[in-house]
């Protein structure tokens, strides 16, 4: 007979232990899909097992010989869907389900609990739902960082900012960040082609009203990319997010000014300094990548305005930027003369593209943005606050 309350006692460290073990047992799947399946199994060995020994005893033989069970899972197109009791509780959100897999957390989706103040009264009780980012600060390698991505998200609350609702200690190890639940990520619905050049319009500005505040408290994002901007429907608003590698000036945990880490952003958004080897980089790295998203967003079909080949690589970038603005000089950038890895290498001289060939199919005005964002000097980069003042936003 099975023994009353074991579901309670087994508690969220454990089952996520089997949910970890049964991930890594899966080599085969990506590991947001090995985290996915690894998740709906434990579940369902959760609910058919008489007692705790009963449950690990199945545990572990799954883990010996896995092989996923077809199971149904909501997407992210699910807006209404509500947690099943069937999934973790971390600290006190109840029946949390496996959403997606970061570099250095898994993101769950579950149900506010009845008494928090998170959202407006008339919300509907279906809609009340939070996203746990659950991460191991102590596994995390530089400059990924949730604990200062907790103060810095603190630092950053505005309209257009994810917003922090709470952070907590979870089984002594782990660090849990609670935000709103987001059903929309901009770069997906690019690529499904779902919003208008209204919407899309919309959503960048968005963008620039949070880049324009977090830089006047002087905080670096390093990570700008269409992926890391949630919307709430179609028509917005629109927030950015992941602060996980963000830099702030007075953050506990953030590099010294001077000696910047340079492993930061995401391969094409990754602006020329960078790969360069300049520490000392400012609030223009994140207009750089606000540039590459903006004429990312703006053309047909999407593609990134820069290649960085499909291993990724810094030379590969470097080839893709100076073949379409043309390789660079000191009298165009000058500030290169300063940078530790300038001039190591010499490049072939590749003339500049003019933006009407880069971007044929947008505007003229959509074109100046874009020109006026992506430039090798990073001080001559228009700042978000005066990209919010451009013509394409007055349109």
């Amino acid at each position: 007979m099975a023994s009353a309350g074991w579901h309670a006692a087994l508690g969220f460290s454990r089952r996520l232990s089997a949910v970890t073990k049964m991930q890594k047992s899966n080599p085969a799947a990506s590991a947001a899909d090995a985290r996915r399946e690894a998740t709906l199994l434990e579940t369902k060995i959760y609910d058919e097992a008489q007692s705790t020994e009963d449950y690990e005893r199945i545990c572990e033989e799954r883990i010996a010989s896995f092989k996923p069970p077809a199971l149904e899972f909501p997407t992210s197109e699910d807006e209404d869907y509500v947690p099943t009791p069937t999934g973790l509780d971390i600290g006190r959100y109840k029946d949390a389900v496996y959403y997606r897999e970061g570099l250095f957390s898994a993101i769950y989706k579950a149900a506010a609990p009845e008494d928090e103040g998170y959202f407006p009264p008339e919300t509907p009780p279906k809609k009340r739902l939070v996203a746990l980012k659950v991460t191991t600060p102590s596994m995390m390698e530089p400059p990924h960082d949730s604990k200062r991505e907790a103060r810095i998200l603190g630092i950053s609350a505005s309209d257009h900012v994810i917003p922090l609702f709470e952070s907590f200690r979870e089984a002594g190890t782990r660090f849990v960040l609670v935000l709103p639940f987001m059903p929309h990520d901009f770069n997906q619905l690019l690529q499904d082609d779902r919003l208008s050049q209204g919407q899309i319009k919309h959503c960048l500005r968005d963008m620039f009203s949070a880049l324009a505040f977090v830089h006047k408290k002087g905080i670096i994002h390093r990570d700008v990319k269409p992926s890391n901007i949630l919307l709430k429907s179609l028509d917005g608003p629109a927030y950015l997010s992941d602060f996980g590698i963000a830099w702030a000036p007075d953050a506990i945990g953030s590099e010294a000014a001077d000696s910047k880490i340079t492993d930061v952003g995401t391969t094409c958004y990754r602006p020329p300094e960078l790969l360069f080897g300049n520490k000392r980089y400012g609030c223009s790295l994140d207009l750089w990548a606000a540039g590459c998203t903006v004429a990312e967003a703006l053309v047909p079909e999407h593609p990134t305005l820069f290649d960085s080949g499909e291993l990724g690589s810094d030379l590969a970038l470097i080839q893709s930027m100076f073949k379409k603005l043309g390789t660079p000089n000191l009298t165009v950038w000058p500030e290169a003369e300063s940078l530790p890895d300038w001039g190591k290498v010499q490049f072939h001289e590749y003339p500049a593209q003019s933006w009407s060939a880069l971007l044929p199919s947008v505007s003229d005005v959509e074109q100046e943005l874009v020109s006026k964002l992506v430039r090798y000097e990073s001080g001559e980069r228009m700042t978000a606050s005066q990209a919010l003042d451009h013509p394409y936003f007055a349109q």
